[in-house]
């Protein structure tokens, strides 16, 4: 049979990006001697749930950690790009809650663990960020506007950083949405593939004639309310830990705010973009975005609610047996891109420019 480009080219970022295999979960005992081994840690390991790795909380007399196996697909020096990325903001800006990596007894940042088939993993540990995560608070404008500061924070802390695997290809990355279409076919609702056609015409529209130009460096790339730990009780410090660099690339800046922004969308259904213009108005306290690149940020924003639906539909079509689950949970990403979308892009940009003005 034969492929589109386009077709092609998505299924090579997919596989690139680890989404396209399964590995069986690494054994339990085998990293509790590792870690005993390399990290003189022992403890109570119990699994926790996770996209792609084996992800574990270590329990230990002297304090928790998080454990971290990389998939057997995942190429090592991306592992070491992410890890690298945690040094630099430890070095660069330690003021910033970033998760600290913990280092070996050797001073090593991880250990290889070499499979029966030759593969290997990288096994890493990170101190763990204890307290709720900001998807389970319910933050008011102020506190959006500290998480987007802090996000502004990293990015102004890693302007200067570089690794040699930092250009990875990575599905997340915005800057290849428009790319995707062919992932619209896995789509069963009709009207969601409208809503899908209609974001895709506003990011080729908006979007890919300013790529080549749009400010570039490595950031985050998932700062997700999952990945913000939070005291919803203090003034000072709202954000007490930055977690997760799995997704960390070189990319434009503004898409690294679009992140968030997309996962706020329609929160609030009567102002669906409210919640995402407080992040936003955060965000440029520490970091402005040019008056150029503003009216990109919530078409970036769309294009990612827009991709997370695309990619959960394209794996209920890989993974029947999920795919109830999957088809559930996209189904609340199409109802917050309509309500996104019945607002004016313009109304949109005038939001984005009042809230700025207002936290300035």
């Amino acid at each position: 049979m034969n492929t589109s480009p386009a077709t092609d080219f998505a299924e090579r970022l997919l596989e690139e990006s680890g989404l396209t295999s399964s590995h069986d979960p690494i054994d339990a005992v085998l990293v509790s001697i590792f870690l005993e081994k390399h990290y003189r840690l022992n403890g109570r390991l119990g699994r926790l749930a996770t996209e792609k790795d084996d992800t574990f909380r270590l329990k230990t007399d002297a304090g928790d950690y998080l454990v971290k196996v990389s998939p057997p697909d995942e190429a090592e020096a991306t592992v070491e790009f992410q890890t690298a990325a945690m040094r630099f903001l430890e070095s660069a800006a330690p003021q910033l809650p970033v998760q600290r990596v913990k280092p070996t007894a050797d001073g090593d940042d991880s250990v290889t663990i070499r499979l029966n088939d030759g593969r290997t993993r990288l096994l890493r540990v990170f101190d763990f960020v204890a307290g709720p995560v900001l998807a389970q608070t319910s933050p008011d404008a102020e506190q959006l506007a500290k998480a987007g500061a802090m996000l502004g924070r990293v990015d102004v802390a890693l302007k200067g950083f570089t690794h040699p695997a930092d250009r990875r290809g990575l599905v997340w990355d915005i800057r290849h949405f428009h790319r995707l279409t062919s992932l619209v076919q896995y789509t069963p609702n009709p009207e969601h593939r409208r809503l899908a056609r209609e974001v895709f015409w506003n990011f080729d529209e908006a979007v890919v004639p300013r790529l080549s130009d749009l400010e570039t460096q490595v950031i985050h790339g998932d700062f997700s309310p999952y990945n913000v730990v939070v005291d919803p009780n203090s003034d000072d410090h709202f954000v007490t830990g930055v977690i997760d660099f799995g997704d960390t690339v070189r990319s434009a800046v503004i898409f690294d705010p679009a992140v968030p922004m997309a996962n706020l969308l329609g929160r609030t259904p009567e102002q669906p973009w409210r919640d995402a213009c407080a992040f936003a108005a955060g965000y440029q306290r520490e970091r402005p975005v040019e008056d150029s690149e503003l009216p990109l940020l919530p078409v970036a924003a769309l294009a990612r609610l827009t991709l997370r639906a695309l990619l959960m539909n394209w794996r209920a079509e890989r993974a029947p047996e999920r795919r109830e689950y999957l088809l559930a949970h996209a189904k609340d990403d199409w109802t917050n891109i309509e309500r996104a979308l019945a607002v004016s892009l313009r109304d949109v940009n005038a939001q984005l420019r009042e809230t700025r003005h207002g936290h300035a």
